[in-house]
Formats: C-alpha cells, sequence, structure tokens
C-alpha cells in the first residue's frame, strides 16, 4: 500500500491561495477571507497576477516569486490553467496541493484531469481533488472551504473526522454538526479523488491522535484491494461509520456525472464494510447519530440497558424502539437496587425498567437514579429521557445529566424531543461531550451501533 505524507496538507504551516482575488464573488476571494476570520496563525500568502495586496495580504504574481517554505497551495482557478499552476508549484517544492477548481473528469475531461495526475506525481506532491470543498481543521484553523462562515456554520473542535466525497453533502452535514452542538477535529472533501484518495486519507486519520472516530460519505471506491487490507487495520483502533451512495442504477449514473465515481455494487461494498466493523449507515441522519455516540469512547461490555424517564409515554415508546432490536434488552435490576431506588424515590415512583421518575422529576430524582443504576452490575448501558417541557426539568437536570457523564464509566446517552427550550439544552449538554438523540428510535438505534462495534473490537 502506497504511504502519502499528508501531513503538510492536514497541518500546514504555510498556505498560498493561488486564484486569491479581491472580487468577493470569486471563490479564492471567500478562501482567503475564510482563513484570515478563522484567525489562521501560519504564513498565508496571496497568488493573483494583478494585485499587490488582498484584504491585507501581500500577493504574488506566482508561486514562484514566494522565497519561502510552503506546505500547501489551494488552487482556484479556470480548469484549463490549474496543471500550468502546479508546474509552478512543483517548481517551487510546494509540499502538497488542494485543487477545488472544478471541470475534470465529472464533465467528461478526463484528459485535463490525466494531466493533473502526472503534474502531481512528477513533483510528488500529494493533490486533494480536484471538484473538491478541500480541508477544514477547527483546532489548526485551516479552512479551505469556499462557502462563507455566514452561510456555513463552523462547528467547534470535537473527536470526529468527516471524509466526504460530495461537496453539497460535506457542507450540509458540517452545517448540522455545527448546529447541533458536537465537535469536529477535521472536515475532508476529495471530489474526484484524482491522486489523493479514501485510503490515502483513511491511512492518515487512522494515526491521527485527535480523531477519536471517522464518518464517511463515499460515492465510489477506487482501490478495493488496499480499501480492505486497510479495513482490517483502522476499525481495531477507531469506529468509522460509514454512508455509500449509488445504491441503484439512477445512483450509479448520478455519482458518474457527479465525481466521476464508478460506484460499484452496492451488496459487496455493504458486506465489505460489515465484515471489517464499519458502521453502515442508511442515510445523513444516521451518520450523524452513528458520530455522536461512537467518538465517545466509552464502549458497553453488553446491551442490559436502564431507561430513566419523565415522562411514561416515551418511556414506553422507547422500550419499544429497543425490543425491536437484536441485541439490547431493558435491565433487570438488582434487589439491592430496587431497595435503594424505593428508599430515595417518592410513592408514585413505580420502581420499574424504564424507570419513570414522573413530571415533577428535577436534579436530584435524576442524581440519585443516575448514582444508583450506574453502579448496577446488571446495568450496561443508560438512556435518560429529559423532556424539558415538563415542572421539573430545567438547566439543573441538564448539568446533571453533563455531571453524570463525566463520572461514569458506563455509556450514557441523553433523549430529549421538543422545540426551542428543549433544543438549547439540547446544544448545552451535546458541547459538553454527552450525545443527545431527538427520538427514541435514533437513540436506540446508536446504542446498538455502539454495542455492535464493541464486539467486534473485543473480537466477539
Amino acid at each position: 500500500m502506497r504511504k502519502m505524507n499528508l501531513k503538510p496538507m492536514m497541518n500546514p504551516h504555510s498556505v498560498a491561495i493561488i486564484g486569491a482575488s479581491r472580487n468577493p464573488d470569486k471563490v479564492g476571494h471567500v478562501i482567503l477571507q475564510n482563513y484570515i476570520n478563522a484567525g489562521y496563525s501560519g504564513k498565508l500568502y496571496a497568488v493573483n497576477k494583478e494585485a499587490d495586496e488582498i484584504m491585507g495580504v501581500k500577493a504574488y504574481k506566482s508561486v514562484l516569486d514566494i522565497k519561502e517554505n510552503i506546505d500547501l497551495a489551494v488552487i482556484a482557478i479556470p480548469a484549463e490553467f490549474v496543471p500550468q499552476a502546479m508546474e509552478e508549484c512543483g517548481k517551487a517544492k510546494v509540499k502538497s496541493l488542494v485543487v477545488v477548481s472544478g471541470g475534470f473528469a465529472e464533465i467528461g475531461n478526463n484528459d485535463l484531469q490525466d494531466k493533473l495526475v502526472s503534474v502531481a506525481n512528477k513533483y510528488n506532491m500529494p493533490t486533494l481533488g480536484p471538484n473538491c470543498l478541500g480541508i477544514m481543521d477547527p483546532k489548526s484553523r485551516e479552512d479551505t472551504l469556499f462557502l462563507p462562515t455566514f452561510k456555513l456554520s463552523r462547528p467547534q473542535v470535537g473527536g470526529v473526522s468527516f471524509v466526504c466525497q460530495s461537496g453539497a453533502v460535506g457542507s450540509t452535514v458540517l452545517d448540522l454538526i455545527a448546529g447541533e452542538g458536537f465537535g469536529l477535529s477535521k472536515f475532508i472533501s476529495y471530489g474526484n479523488a484524482a491522486h489523493v484518495d479514501e485510503v490515502d486519507i483513511l491511512s492518515y486519520l487512522m494515526d491521527d491522535p485527535d480523531t477519536k472516530a471517522i464518518i464517511m460519505y463515499v460515492e465510489g471506491i477506487k482501490r478495493g484491494k488496499e480499501f480492505v487490507e486497510l479495513a482490517r487495520k483502522i476499525t481495531k483502533k477507531k469506529p468509522v461509520i460509514i454512508l455509500k451512495a449509488g445504491r441503484t442504477a439512477a445512483g450509479m449514473a448520478a455519482a458518474r456525472s457527479h465525481t466521476a465515481a464508478l460506484a460499484g455494487n452496492y451488496e459487496e461494498h455493504e458486506a465489505i464494510f460489515r465484515q471489517f466493523g464499519f458502521t453502515v449507515a442508511e442515510d445523513l441522519s444516521e451518520l450523524l447519530y452513528y458520530a455522536k455516540i461512537l467518538s465517545t469512547e466509552s464502549f458497553p461490555s453488553g446491551g442490559r440497558t436502564a431507561i430513566i424517564t419523565n415522562g411514561g409515554g416515551v418511556g414506553v415508546i422507547t422500550a419499544d424502539a429497543m425490543a425491536s432490536t437484536k441485541h439490547l434488552t431493558l435491565a433487570d435490576f438488582t434487589q439491592k437496587t430496587k431497595t435503594a431506588l424505593r428508599k430515595v424515590m417518592p410513592p408514585l415512583v413505580n420502581i420499574t425498567n424504564p424507570l419513570d421518575l414522573a413530571g415533577d422529576a428535577g436534579e436530584e430524582r435524576y442524581g440519585a437514579a443516575l448514582s444508583l443504576l450506574s453502579a448496577d452490575p446488571n446495568v450496561d448501558m443508560i438512556l435518560v429521557i429529559a423532556l424539558f417541557q415538563t415542572p421539573g426539568a430545567d438547566s439543573r437536570v441538564a448539568a446533571k445529566l453533563i455531571s453524570a457523564k463525566e463520572q461514569l464509566d458506563k455509556p450514557l446517552i441523553a433523549l430529549s424531543i421538543g422545540a426551542d427550550y428543549t433544543k438549547m439544552h439540547r446544544i448545552m449538554m451535546e458541547s459538553a461531550g454527552l450525545p443527545v438523540y431527538d427520538s427514541p428510535s435514533s437513540a436506540v438505534k446508536s446504542l446498538d451501533a455502539l454495542l455492535k462495534y464493541a464486539k467486534y473490537r473485543n473480537g466477539k
């Protein structure tokens, strides 16, 4: 398996933007603006033949005029000029490239894409793209995306890395991640995968200490054998959640016209994914649901689950959802736990699973239940339902759940359903590292996915 050095691309100390522009409507203007807005601390260079300075950044006629080392060049110019710009980058000893420009194999312009690959190989310059958004890293403040921040919110720093072949899917999911409040390590949009492909990216992320879990959207896999070899290794180190597009003839045709991807037989791909421990998502929602829970680094020893709720009906619906899984069961509390619960709960609370704390439950009742159930040897995981419409539920309950998450050595997730007031508390909990779900089915599916991955990782 080939080994590309992607470190200069993923964590560059110097960036040249070829096609930087004073025109706010140009892609190169937006990319430069994003680097400035993000507070990128490395050296920043603008390349524009007709400008001396752009937004306070010195501009050069050519990358050859920059006499300093350049880790990364972002190319945002018309497709026909890209190979020549790459030649200049090679002569300037630029270490890596991101080509955001479109107009290559995705529209049938295969010869031009072949030239791009030839230049990348000639100078041994790892090249991401073309036809991509590139890379965004909240920690290093790298941001090659040509989408302004007022249209696309940037997520906070976290442990999930998102690898995406489609720029449109990638930007949509990024926006959702930012809105949900859980964090991102890296976003990598690789488009046509003409040079750097999904195998190269996964190889890098496998050893990246900032990446705790990986989510992927792919339309095609170029190097099947190498992908399988890598799959055997990576899922033993960290979770990979994958959404494979192109399941149907119509989808495969759309993939070819989108990123020039050869989608292949979906059933064969899915069988490989599952065999090697990938968590397979059916849609974008599942991609996010699974990412939340699999990035927490807390794995269960079994599927016996305690449900704590302040709404009996939602507890029943959640129990029904759990019954539809193969691996999850309602935990049977020990007699010691039941006796202790009876002492601290009011008479209207039945000591059963789901444990309905009643609508007036506040942080003290939640705290007592969590303390006792987390110590129960018959409980492997805890699902807490917090309905913030009830009289006793407020920010103190959210704070109690956050505190419990930090102290427990068992997986804990929350389920909160509602509008503005609820969403405020969901974001509060998510931002503190507690996975929160907005439906019983999504919460239960996520616990089931966590358990399946834990079994695979432990060789069971």
